[in-house]
């Protein structure tokens, strides 16, 4: 399902900036065209600033449709329309492109990936996922390291995709339980308390992945 004129987009720029790139911007869409989306011009939810944008920015896009699913998708910007108001013409997206996400059913798929994780300045490690999806991961650690529920911490996680091109995605979790495996080793298991729609779509993206390569095995 494509969007549709008067719907909202949310916005997120893809900048090399990390602050820049958190930043949500929100826009009314105008027209559709067979090539490209007409949208006024983005304002930021919070401070209500108006968004100047540039031909060639890439955009990380979302709009929600009927029972809150947010559909995601990646776009550019193409140009600009001057008639009665300043329209911004971003690229159309493929409509088998769009990722549809529906917050309570968030996908999750067995998946080994290096991730960095920060207890504290003191306790920091490298670790291997064993489950990631876009409400949280879980990973394995030595037995000694002293986590429990209720923890936050910080992390990064290594998120390669089938096109070559490698996301570092960082984001905090909390811990919510920890199991205690035969090997001496623990499972920790966590749900993103903070993370970027624009990151957490790239999980998202990943996890779509692999599982179209299950279905092919």
């Amino acid at each position: 399902m494509l969007p549709k004129v008067n719907q909202t987009l949310f916005i997120q720029i893809n900048s090399i900036d990390d602050e820049e790139a958190k930043q949500e911007y929100k826009s009314r869409i105008a027209d559709v065209s067979d090539a490209y989306i007409s949208m006024e011009v983005p304002i930021h939810d919070k401070s209500g600033k108006l968004k100047r944008l540039y031909p060639g920015d890439e955009l990380s896009v979302y709009f929600i449709t009927e029972g809150g699913v947010k559909n995601y998708f990646n776009s550019s910007v193409l140009g600009f329309s001057d008639d009665v108001i300043r329209l911004i013409l971003i690229k159309k997206p493929d409509p088998e492109s769009i990722t549809k996400v529906q917050r309570r059913s968030f996908l999750r798929v067995p998946a080994i990936l290096e991730i960095a994780v920060k207890f504290s300045e003191q306790l920091q490690f490298v670790s291997l996922t064993d489950d990631v999806g876009g409400g949280g991961i879980s990973f394995l650690c030595e037995g000694y390291v002293p986590v429990e529920s209720g923890h936050t911490v910080e992390c990064w996680l290594l998120v390669p995709f089938k096109n070559g091109q490698i996301e570092h995605v960082p984001f905090k979790s909390e811990i919510v339980r920890v199991k205690e495996l035969e090997t001496g080793k623990k499972q920790v298991m966590m749900r993103f308390s903070e993370i970027t729609d624009r990151d957490r779509q790239k999980i998202i993206r990943y996890c779509f992945e692999r599982q179209l390569d299950f279905r092919k095995r």
